[in-house]
């Protein structure tokens, strides 16, 4: 007998979600946790995990619907096998007795069945596609009807790069998108050891891939002579809250994106327009046990530097614990000083336009009134997206934040 399951709250003051993926179809084995559907709960995107283990018997939803909090979405048979569960056991049998003949082959025709296998493993039944909010976003932006795409990523997903191959009269290489060529046999030289990706980091990888793959990518660089701000910074400790660099960092990139707008934007190419955003949201780069994570800091102009300090590390705690906020960022600050390095190359953190790097502060010779002195120089690095910002308003940007954290106080009034 199948057991009704309802969806849980999965957001506090959220009550009803959008599903926007289905992973899972009726008829298929699930293990308890594993991912049955996508929705959309206030702006952010979570996954509904099987709440046991067994054959889903019914989905209770499709995509687009509005679902409640308690409202039945599944059931599950416990230990139940379905024909369309057993089927894909019936079919693996005479896919172990091909490998005889397949060893008589030449390599070039070995290389044949090895392509095309990940197809013979179906995510889903007919009508049902694997893809990701973001890849049917883009499909829908695009014109491409993702139920004739044909899918090349884990499973037979459909990827973003599957998308733009489908447009009509698009070649292999849209967008710069190009499909991995398979990879060699690394067990023939040495011992190998395969480990899983992580949930996390599988979605590090792609948000990854999607911003250097869609903006073409420039880096302005700079210095920013930190002294004063050093010495103001410890004279306040003990006196409130801990001030960070990165507090102030905060406070000088929301003046600087008041003044040179564009670097608070994102690019719509499918109108042809640039939507500039009124709020300024800042995601901070957060190192966590699980890969990089960005929690946003919202209405970074309405406070004061002792306000974002003390916000800052709440927000990494939440980041650390999984509970921060990751939505709506219109600017991203990545931090590397505290480890090292004399400068890098930040990728921009689509759909944004911009992110500022910060490497760790060295004392410098400092020509300064007729004589060298020593000084405590920062080394900045402005990402940006070359159709959107030219190279000299990135470097006006990089040196309006460097002339703030030279002149701290002036922040603070």
């Amino acid at each position: 007998m199948a057991t009704d399951y309802k969806l849980p709250k999965l957001k506090e003051g959220v009550e009803s979600v959008e599903v926007t993926e289905i992973l899972v179809a009726a008829g298929q084995k699930v293990e308890k946790g594993q991912p049955v559907i996508v929705v959309n709960a206030d702006k952010s995107t979570m996954e509904v995990p099987a709440p046991a283990s067994g054959t889903l018997a019914t989905l209770a939803v499709k995509v687009g619907d509005e679902l409640k909090v308690g409202a039945v979405f599944c059931s599950i048979e416990a230990g139940a096998d379905t024909p369309a569960a057993a089927a894909p056991k019936a079919a693996a049998a005479p896919a172990k007795a091909a490998p005889p003949p397949a060893r008589k082959a030449e390599p070039a025709e070995e290389a044949k069945p090895a392509r095309v296998a990940p197809a013979a493993v179906k995510a889903a039944p007919a009508g049902i596609v694997a893809a990701s909010p973001a890849t049917r976003w883009l499909a829908r932006k695009l014109g491409v009807d993702v139920t004739a795409v044909h899918g090349t990523g884990p499973k037979g997903r459909v990827t973003e790069e599957d998308v733009k191959n489908a447009q009509p009269g698009a070649g292999p290489a849209v967008g710069g998108a190009v499909s991995a060529p398979p990879l060699p046999d690394f067990g023939q030289f040495g011992e190998i050891v395969r480990e899983p990706l992580s949930r996390v980091r599988q979605l590090i990888a792609k948000q990854m891939n999607r911003a250097w793959s869609l903006i073409p990518h420039v880096t302005q660089h700079d210095l920013a002579d930190i002294t004063d701000l050093e010495e103001f910074r410890k004279s306040r400790d003990g006196k409130g809250g801990k001030l960070t660099v990165t507090a102030f960092v905060l406070k000088a990139v929301a003046v600087a994106l008041k003044q040179f707008p564009a670097f608070n934007s994102s690019l719509d190419l499918g109108n042809n327009q640039l939507i500039l955003k009124k709020y300024i949201h800042v995601g901070v780069a957060v190192d966590t046990r699980g890969g990089l994570l960005v929690p946003v800091i919202k209405n970074v102009d309405a406070k004061g530097i002792e306000e974002l300090a003390v916000e800052l590390n709440e927000t990494a705690e939440k980041a650390r614990a999984g509970k921060a906020d990751m939505q709506g960022g219109t600017f991203t600050i990545t931090n590397l000083g505290g480890i090292g390095g004399t400068g890098f190359t930040p990728i921009v953190n689509w759909p944004e336009v911009a992110i500022l790097g910060l490497s760790r502060g060295k004392m410098e010779p400092a020509w300064r009134d007729g004589a060298f002195v020593p000084r405590l120089m920062m080394p900045l690095s402005l990402s940006y997206d070359h159709r959107v910002i030219d190279g000299a308003a990135a470097a006006r940007f990089t040196r309006r934040i460097a002339e703030m954290l030279e002149s701290p106080w002036h922040m603070l009034l």
